[in-house]
């Protein structure tokens, strides 16, 4: 089963495609003195829609610079590629940006969103082996093992237990690495097909004897209704993520949207 007792959530992804970064990083200030709970990038090298030379940024820099921007968010990629950079490295990226988020608490905000990367011009143009849907899972599956390992080896440690998102909905792999490994799983299946997956994962948890039952389900927002929010709620979803666009941003959807957090909330 889910986690159901934990606060609806909202976290929006800043696409870090057909803006300048002056205009990013103003886009994190305003969401969070809005009262968003995480922000979000993506880990590409190109745009993903609209001009597909237009200007874009890597995630895992940003990240570092959001780190030091913010006071409260948490944040962090949606998701990150785990075929671009060694495992180790991507584990003693996670523990400095965690560090660095935690002035002011002692305690970081970085979550670890990951991924086995879909995106064939990335690896093509960055000169990585693209391989296919399989092997990346299996190199995902082989560097999440590693990652763990390096956390618990890294002096300092990360300042807390490093939140693992991984996203995806196959049953014969990712799910199984959702078992393995992580505290939120993030997906855009319906709302009926909730359920299913849940129970997939309930039963690769067994196998992995990884106690499961505090999991965070998170989904897209992103051309929804607030009748699919709400039947996403009541299947077991509890962080709400949103695609956001800019340069021209609509934080009026943004606000919407932290209204229905908060009467789910109150």
């Amino acid at each position: 089963m889910p986690q159901l007792d934990t606060p609806v959530r909202l976290g929006v992804q800043l696409q870090p495609q057909h803006v300048t970064y002056p205009q990013l990083r103003d886009a994190v200030a305003r969401l969070e003195e809005m009262g968003v709970d995480v922000l979000f990038n993506w880990d590409h090298f190109f745009p993903l829609f609209g001009e597909p030379d237009g200007a874009h940024f890597e995630s895992w820099t940003m990240l570092a610079a959001w780190a030091e921007q913010t006071e409260r968010v948490e944040f962090g990629a949606l998701v990150n590629c785990n075929s671009y950079r060694n495992p180790d490295l991507q584990a003693d990226m996670a523990r400095t940006i965690d560090h660095i988020s935690a002035h002011g608490t002692g305690t970081g905000r970085f979550i670890f969103g990951t991924g086995s990367g879909w995106f064939a011009r990335d690896y093509e143009e960055y000169g990585y082996e693209f391989g296919t849907a399989g092997s990346r899972l299996d190199d995902l599956a082989e560097g999440l093992a590693r990652i763990e390992k390096r956390w618990a080896a890294l002096n300092p440690a990360p300042t807390r237990e490093i939140p693992v998102m991984i996203g995806g909905r196959g049953e014969q792999k990712t799910l199984r690495l959702v078992a393995r490994h992580a505290d939120i799983w993030h997906s855009f299946v319906t709302p009926d097909e909730v359920a299913h997956k849940l129970d997939v994962i309930a039963r690769w948890s067994e196998k992995e004897e990884r106690d499961t039952s505090g999991l965070i389900v998170s989904n897209e927002l992103r051309d929804r209704s607030e009748a699919d929010a709400d039947a996403l709620y009541a299947a077991g979803t509890r962080l709400f993520t949103l695609g956001f666009s800019g340069p021209e941003w609509d934080y009026d959807v943004v606000r919407s949207w932290l209204r229905w957090r908060d009467a789910k909330n109150a």
